[in-house]
């Protein structure tokens, strides 16, 4: 068979492409091979007698209009490529390598002896990419279509994050996945093996991992029951032996009763972590839902639920040190996009599944966001405010020695011993506690570190949280009373009624709008629950309250009108201003929650919740902004896709606290980063075909919409152009007729969409007789004369929005909706 005449999909994931076909083990390309592919002496004629062999076509007249495939020896390329390309010598080809950016390759139809030159940045950086992806597969020789080296940038990289990033994610606690997961870089105690808990009523899971343990000496596994309530006192006592927590896991019988069972899968945020964290994974399952991958997402509801019921909480990773931390809640949206994706054919069992989420949801609704001391009693809103003790075990072991070393020198102590000596109890110091305490909040908010939070986290009622828990209390009545018609019980058997849900809600919004909303600001900030003021820093989770609903009309229109552009960048929206964040200084540095950077949970929740209030364009606009940086830098950087981003300056390589994740990585990106891959996926159901399109051209966001701007204007004119020909061409077919005299005369308002004098309207008083139309009736809601009308065409903003494509203007429906607005 023809290499060239084979029927595939040329886009395919790796696992196929490089095992089926022409790729396949058994395929032989590469065996009996004279000419190599990688050579740019392959192309030069031989010396020597001529060959009495048949004539064979010439190889320069492969067709080009065919599509090109490449004959490449795998090792061989890959080696010459880094040599000549990869000249920072970080086994990546990207912008800042001065290599020739040029590569010569053979063509599989001419068996290697004609040559086609492979150029830019991008095209090699994905040629490396595929090499090291055939590498994967024991591929020694190939045959690469030149499509899979010049595709569109979107597309590759959708595709890359849907068959492969998730699952270089996903994990499972189990024996087999216990290889992965038991590994914790965060254990600094003498003891380093790898230790696994179980809940205390987990008696048949506990006998599992157990039985693992002997079975798998050379893991060295511990298994340990944990005690029936968790308190702080336990938590700190386990410090020094850190160890994973139990997920959900699915449990099997085999034809002869034996018991076995299989973790539940889940996704984790990124590539050196092991663990399921807490709002990462509501990010992660839209992702996962927008790329079909249900049975994950739904998976990932199932672990937060089992966290719930017997940790009490959704963690903030499932850690022995995280059990008294959790963080921000998101349960029920979570849970009702996955249930809203499941097989309809099933309902009696999708909603015995809904009802455990929900259960778990209103479990943590009281227990945890609502009881205290995370609960504020003076104005019922509730703060992020873990019960941890002692010094954080899960940071580096000189992370907060600039903090402790006053209080050492204070007891004439090396801070090693006070470190020991705090921890046990044997020094007491007030002013550390509530230093640990804001840190430890700051670590369940999710955002760590911004100064926004700086000593007080705990003290703050904040926007996040206060919008996420009126959409628990929504979502709760609406699922009670539409899915479950009213009849829902909780795990303690009492009944919901939905009215009591939503009278929860309308009186969280009155204490939001009391205590949170500035409307000389128009904007919303965090209430300081001891100082009792608001706060003054200007954060863009500000906008979640559009996310959530419970921001009024009004509201919502000084949002977008007065406080968005404090927040909106060439690359997104900043996670704060500028002005919020102050000066920055070697004593002071940059945070990672601050201005310049942006988060994909900050542009996702954004978009939403421009959308829930008609405000698609505002939507798509932020939308294009974040997917532009996050395709420039997959162009660029060799498909780099990493955890946060500079909006302002439009890089991914940051100067701030713990680097940026998904950056270290050799030839080919294997994970992303979990957000950031769903936010893309998310994202681009945003954008427009044009969009789309420009999108794939990597176009500046900032000429983008001044291009799209000059295209609307153009369209403006010229259609209202066209409206003015055909009131003339019906004033002289209504003049020939007698239908009109002289004394006529038409004004045609701005609600028309034409311009004119002062008063909107058209005067043709200049034309003759026959050009005169009849007068329109007067608009009930037309601004009086003297008050010049700044109404923009009604039919434009109906019909187009920015980035919409443009039909050419002498077009027959172009003229057909001009006679519509005359008529």
């Amino acid at each position: 068979m023809n290499i060239s005449d084979q029927d595939y999909d040329v886009h395919a994931p790796a696992s196929t492409y490089y095992t089926t076909g022409s790729n396949s083990a058994t395929s032989g390309v590469g065996r009996n091979r004279s000419v190599t592919t990688f050579s740019r002496k392959a192309a030069e004629p031989t010396s020597g007698p001529k060959s009495h062999a048949p004539r064979r076509r010439r190889a320069s007249h492969d067709p080009k209009s065919k599509a090109r495939k490449f004959l490449i020896d795998v090792a061989e390329t890959q080696r010459t490529i880094l040599e000549q390309e990869d000249t920072d010598g970080d086994f990546q080809i990207t912008i800042n390598d001065i290599g020739p950016k040029s590569l010569l390759l053979g063509t599989a139809d001419s068996g290697g002896y004609r040559t086609i030159d492979v150029r830019g940045t991008y095209m090699l950086s994905n040629l490396l990419q595929e090499l090291a992806l055939a590498n994967d597969y024991g591929r020694k020789h190939i045959v690469l279509d030149e499509a899979r080296l010049s595709e569109n940038p979107v597309d590759r990289l959708s595709r890359m994050i849907r068959y492969h990033f998730w699952d270089g994610l996903t994990r499972r606690i189990d024996a087999d996945g216990l290889e992965i997961i038991c590994a914790d870089p965060k254990n600094r105690s003498a003891n380093h093996n790898p230790r696994i808990y179980i809940p205390w009523d987990q008696t048949e899971v506990y006998e599992y991992y157990q039985k693992t343990a002997a079975a798998r000496p050379h893991l060295n596994l511990e298994v340990e029951l944990l005690p029936r309530d968790i308190t702080p006192e336990y938590v700190k006592s386990i410090n020094d032996r850190p160890g994973i927590l139990a997920l959900a896991m699915k449990r099997t019988e085999d034809t002869k009763g034996n018991v076995n069972f299989e973790g539940v899968p889940f996704v984790v945020p990124g590539g050196r972590f092991n663990e399921m964290y807490g709002w990462d994974s509501y990010f992660e399952t839209l992702g996962l839902i927008v790329d079909g991958r249900i049975d994950l997402a739904r998976g990932m509801v199932d672990n937060f639920a089992y966290e719930i019921l017997h940790y009490g909480k959704i963690l903030n990773a499932n850690r022995s040190y995280y059990l008294t931390r959790s963080q921000p809640p998101f349960l029920t949206d979570m849970a009702i996009k996955v249930y809203e994706r499941l097989n309809p054919e099933q309902e009696e069992e999708n909603k015995a599944w809904l009802t455990e989420a929900f259960r778990a949801s209103i479990k943590e609704y009281h227990t945890v966001w609502m009881s205290e001391p995370r609960l504020d009693r003076k104005t019922m809103l509730s703060r992020f405010y873990p019960t941890g003790l002692g010094i954080p075990p899960e940071t580096e072991a000189s992370h907060f020695d600039h903090i402790i070393e006053p209080f050492a020198l204070k007891h004439g102590v090396s801070i090693e011993e006070f470190d020991q000596k705090y921890n046990d109890g044997e020094i007491k110091e007030p002013e550390l506690d509530q230093y640990f305490l804001h840190d430890r909040a700051v670590r369940e908010s999710g955002h760590d570190t911004t100064y926004r939070y700086e000593k007080r986290c705990a003290n703050l009622a904040t926007i996040d949280l206060n919008t996420l828990l009126y959409k628990y209390e929504i979502d709760i009545g609406e699922t009670v009373r539409d899915i479950f018609h009213g009849e829902f019980t909780d795990y303690d058997g009492i009944k919901q009624d939905p009215e009591v849900w939503f009278k929860r809600a309308a009186e969280r919004k009155e204490r939001i709008d009391k205590y949170l909303w500035n409307e000389e600001e128009s904007l919303y900030f965090d209430y300081d629950t001891v100082k009792e003021k608001q706060s003054t820093y200007e954060t863009v989770t500000a906008f979640w309250a559009l996310w959530a609903g419970c921001a009024s009309d009004h509201q919502a229109e000084k949002l977008t009108e007065n406080s968005l552009s404090k927040f909106e960048v060439t690359g997104g929206l900043v996670s704060g201003t500028e002005s919020s964040r102050g000066l920055i200084s070697l004593d002071r540095p940059n945070r990672q929650w601050d201005f310049p950077f942006g988060w994909a949970p900050h542009q996702i929740m954004a978009w939403r919740g421009f959308v829930n209030y008609g405000k698609m364009e505002v939507a798509r606009r932020l939308a294009y902004r974040w997917l532009y940086t996050i395709t420039k830098s997959f162009v660029d950087f060799n498909g780099v896709v990493p955890e946060k981003f500079d909006v302002v300056s439009l890089t991914h390589k940051v100067e701030v606290e713990y680097g940026n994740v998904g950056i270290d990585f050799k030839f080919v990106p294997r994970e992303g980063f979990g957000w950031m891959n769903a936010s893309y996926q998310v994202g681009l159901s945003y954008l427009n075909t044009h969009m789309r399109r420009a999108l794939g051209t990597c176009t500046n966001p900032d000429l983008f919409f001044e291009k799209s701007m000059a295209r609307l204007n153009i369209l403006h004119n010229g259609v209202d152009e066209m409206r003015r020909r055909s009131s003339i061409l019906a004033a002289k077919r209504l003049a020939r007729s007698g239908s009109i005299n002289e004394a006529s005369v038409t004004r045609i308002t701005n609600d028309s969409g034409l311009g004119g004098g002062a008063d909107g309207a058209v005067d043709f008083t200049s034309r003759s007789s026959a050009e005169f139309l009849r007068p329109e009736p007067a608009q009930a809601d037309a601004p009086p004369p003297s008050e010049p009308s700044t109404a923009k065409p009604t039919i434009m903003l109906q019909q187009f929005t920015l980035g919409d494509e443009i039909s050419p203007l002498t077009t027959p429906d172009a003229e057909a909706n001009a006679q519509k607005v005359l008529q």
